[in-house]
């Protein structure tokens, strides 16, 4: 299990686990509960490099960063460690 305290985001922290290249059991701390909840269920079982590539750089309002924005970065970190 992966831990990834998020930076500029209304969430606080992204749990999830990285297995053979694919992305499983995302949960989020904080933030827009059901959103969030909606792209663990989309985002499990996926590739992580599609996952980064499809949501690296959203933004969130006036933020320069945003929720699937620091999962991207937290799956970069983790393929980087693993």
């Amino acid at each position: 299990m992966y831990t990834y305290k998020t930076k500029g985001t209304c969430s606080q922290e992204i749990h999830f686990d990285l297995k053979d290249g694919k992305v499983y059991n995302v949960s989020f701390v904080g933030g827009c509960n059901g959103n969030l909840k909606g792209i663990s269920k989309l985002v499990e079982g996926q590739d992580a490099q599609r996952i980064i590539d499809l949501l690296k750089g959203n933004t969130c309002g006036f933020k320069s960063t945003s929720c699937p924005d620091q999962l991207a970065i937290a799956l970069e970190k983790a393929m980087a460690t693993a």
